[in-house]
C-alpha cells in the first residue's frame, strides 16, 4: 500500500512550500488531478508540475539575487531570511540565494515521485473537486461482496422473523398540528427575505444566502434530515401558512377545489424535477443570485396559483415535486407519527414496506430522483468529458456542455428506468408470479429511497461542510450591509476540514459505507415487498435475484463516481 507515503509527500509539497511560489490553480486545473492509471497520465502530471515549479524556483531566484545585489550598492542588509516558519533558515548573501534554489527545486523531483509511486485511484469526494487517494479496488470488490451476502442471508431467513423485525415500534410521545401554519408562515418570510436578498444582496453566491440555503441547507442538508428525523417539510413548507391563512379569508377549502383528471397522476410533478435537476446541473448559472431568486420565486408563485385553484393537498400530490420528494425521503426515517400525533421510532426503511404501490408517474419520479443525482456525478468526470473531445484539464466551462449535459440527463433516466424495469419483468417470470408487472414494478421501486439517499449523503457531503458554514456566516449579512444579526458574519470557514490525508480517510469511508449500506438496505426492502408479492419464500428469493444484480452493479457505480478523477 502506498497511499500513506504519498498522502505525505502531498502534505510536504502543500506544508513547505510557500504560498507566493507556487502557483495559482484552481482543482479543475490541479496537474495531480490528471494523474490516474496509464503511463501517459501520469507524464502529463509530471511534465505540467515540474515545470511550474522549476519556473517558480528560477523566477524567485532571480528576484532575490537582483534584490541583494540592489541592497549591496545602496548599503542596506542583505535579505536574512524568508518568512517560512516550516523552511530552514536562510541567510542573505550567495548562500541564500543557492539556499532558496535548492528549496524550490527540491520539490520538483517529489512532484515526479508522486508519479513513480504505484497508485489506487484518485477519489472524488464532490462536485466541489476535492482528491483523495484511496484503495478503491477492495472497496469496489467488498461492496459488491456486501450486497449479495445481503441477499443470501435474507434468502435463507425465515419470512416471519422478517415480518417481526419490521413491525417492531418504540412509542414516544405526542405532537399536535396547532403550530403548523405558525411554522410555515414563518418558513414563508424567510424565504421571501431571501429571495429580496437574491436580487439586492451580494453578487458572490458564497457571500449571497440564497443560493447557499437554497442548494446547501435545503436540497442536501433537509433531505437528509427528512431520511433521518421524518416529514419536517409537511411543517418548513412556504405554501401551507399563506396558503391555509388565504383559505379562512375568503371561505374557500380544498373542497370546492377544480380536480385535477385521475390519469394525471403526478406527471406534472416529474416534469418539474425534471426542469428543477436540469437548473441544477446543466444551466449555466444556477448559483447566480439573481436568476436563482427569480426561478425560485416563480416556482413558488405557480405552485401557490395551483394550490388555490386545485387545491393543497391535490397539487401537493400531483405538482410540488420538492414535496413529493421530502415524502418519500421521509418515508426510510427511523422515526413516524402516527395519525393521532404519536411519535414512535421504528427501523429504517420500515415505513417503505407500508406503502401502496406506486404508479407510472410515480416510478419515473423516484427513478428520476437517482438518476438526476448520479448524473451530477458523471457528467463531472474524466470519462465522460473524453467522449465528447473535452480535455478535462481545460475545462471550458457549464456553457459548453450544455447539449451534451441534457442529453446525458435524459439518457441516465432512460437508461437507469429501462434496467429496473428489465430486471423486475425478468424476477416476476423467474418466480412465475401471477402479480401484474405495474403492481410489482410500483412496489419494487420504493427499493430506490435507501439508495437515492444514500448517494445524496455519497455526493453532497462535502459541500454540506463546507458551504454550510459559508450559509450561517452569509445569513448574519443577508443583504451584505455590513451587518452581524447572528454574531456569525466574521466567522472563520474551516475548508480543510474537507482537507489533507485525515480528512480524505474518514471522508471516503462515509461515502463508501453511505453506498454500500444504502445498497444492503434496498435489498432488504425488495425482500420485503417479493414476499407480500410471492408468498411462497423460494418464490420471493428468486423474484429478487435479477434485482440484485442491478444493485450490486449500481454498488459497484456508485463507488467508481467516487474514485474517479474529476473536474471541479
Amino acid at each position: 500500500m502506498a497511499t500513506p507515503a504519498k498522502m505525505a509527500i502531498l502534505d510536504r509539497v502543500s506544508s513547505l512550500a510557500p504560498a507566493s511560489v507556487l502557483p495559482d490553480i484552481s482543482p479543475a486545473e490541479a496537474p495531480f488531478l490528471s494523474l490516474r492509471r496509464g503511463e501517459r497520465w501520469r507524464r502529463k502530471a509530471a511534465t505540467e508540475w515540474g515545470n511550474h515549479l522549476e519556473g517558480a524556483a528560477t523566477d524567485i531566484g532571480k528576484r532575490v539575487a537582483c534584490k541583494r545585489r540592489l541592497d549591496l550598492r545602496q548599503g542596506r542588509p542583505a535579505l536574512r531570511r524568508a518568512s517560512l516558519d516550516t523552511s530552514p533558515s536562510i541567510d542573505g548573501g550567495e548562500e541564500g540565494c543557492q539556499a532558496i534554489e535548492r528549496y524550490l527545486c527540491s520539490l520538483v523531483p517529489i512532484s515526479f515521485a508522486l508519479t513513480l509511486l504505484p497508485t489506487s485511484a484518485f477519489a472524488h469526494a464532490s462536485d466541489r473537486g476535492h482528491v483523495l487517494l484511496l484503495p478503491t479496488g477492495y472497496y469496489l470488490i467488498g461492496g459488491a461482496f456486501a450486497v449479495a451476502v445481503s441477499f443470501l442471508v435474507l434468502a435463507l431467513l425465515p419470512p416471519d422473523a422478517l415480518e417481526r423485525f419490521w413491525r417492531r415500534r418504540l412509542p414516544l410521545f405526542t405532537v399536535g398540528d396547532n403550530a403548523g401554519t405558525a411554522v410555515s408562515l414563518i418558513s414563508f418570510a424567510g424565504f421571501a427575505i431571501l429571495l429580496v436578498a437574491g436580487f439586492i444582496g451580494s453578487r458572490d453566491p458564497l457571500s449571497n444566502p440564497l443560493p447557499l440555503v437554497i442548494w446547501t441547507l435545503l436540497w442536501a442538508g433537509l433531505t437528509l434530515l427528512q431520511g433521518g428525523f421524518g416529514d419536517l417539510w409537511s411543517w418548513l413548507n412556504p405554501w401551507y401558512g399563506p396558503w391555509r391563512l388565504l383559505s379562512r379569508l375568503t371561505g374557500r377549502s380544498d373542497g370546492v377545489a377544480r380536480p385535477l383528471p385521475q390519469s394525471l397522476g403526478c406527471w406534472p410533478a416529474v416534469i418539474l424535477f425534471f426542469a428543477f435537476a436540469w437548473f441544477e446541473l446543466i444551466d449555466p448559472a444556477p448559483d447566480d443570485p439573481a436568476r436563482l431568486a427569480f426561478a425560485a420565486g416563480l416556482y413558488w408563485l405557480v405552485t401557490f396559483v395551483a394550490m388555490l385553484v386545485f387545491g393543497y393537498r391535490q397539487w401537493g400530490r400531483s405538482g410540488e415535486f420538492l414535496g413529493i420528494f421530502f415524502s418519500m425521503v421521509a418515508r426510510f426515517a427511523p422515526v413516524e407519527r402516527s395519525d393521532a400525533g404519536r411519535i414512535r421510532l421504528c427501523w429504517p426503511g420500515a415505513k417503505l414496506l407500508a406503502a401502496e404501490p406506486l404508479p407510472a408517474s410515480g416510478i419515473a419520479f423516484l427513478l428520476l430522483a437517482l438518476s438526476s443525482v448520479s448524473f451530477d456525478g458523471l457528467s463531472k468526470t474524466f470519462f465522460w468529458l473524453g467522449l465528447f473531445g473535452i480535455n478535462p484539464l481545460e475545462f471550458p466551462g457549464r456553457t459548453a456542455v450544455i447539449g451534451s449535459g441534457s442529453l446525458g440527463l435524459v439518457l441516465t433516466f432512460l437508461l437507469l428506468a429501462g434496467v429496473f424495469l428489465l430486471a423486475v419483468f425478468l424476477g416476476q417470470r423467474l418466480a412465475q408470479g401471477d402479480q401484474p408487472f405495474a403492481k410489482a414494478a410500483g412496489l419494487l421501486v420504493w427499493s430506490i429511497v435507501p439508495i437515492a439517499l444514500a448517494y445524496h449523503v455519497a455526493h453532497y457531503l462535502t459541500a454540506l461542510l463546507v458551504d454550510g458554514q459559508y450559509a450561517i456566516a452569509a445569513l448574519s449579512d443577508p443583504f451584505a450591509q455590513g451587518w452581524n444579526l447572528f454574531g456569525t458574519a466574521d466567522m472563520q470557514v474551516e475548508a480543510g476540514i474537507v482537507a489533507g490525508a485525515g480528512s480524505a480517510w474518514w471522508l471516503w469511508n462515509v461515502q463508501a459505507g453511505a453506498i454500500i449500506s444504502g445498497h444492503v438496505l434496498a435489498v432488504l426492502v425488495a425482500h420485503g415487498f417479493a414476499g407480500r408479492l410471492h408468498p411462497q419464500p423460494a418464490r420471493a428469493a428468486l423474484s429478487q435475484f435479477p434485482l440484485t444484480v442491478l444493485m450490486i452493479a449500481y454498488t459497484i457505480f456508485g463507488l467508481w463516481l467516487l474514485a474517479t478523477p474529476t473536474v471541479g
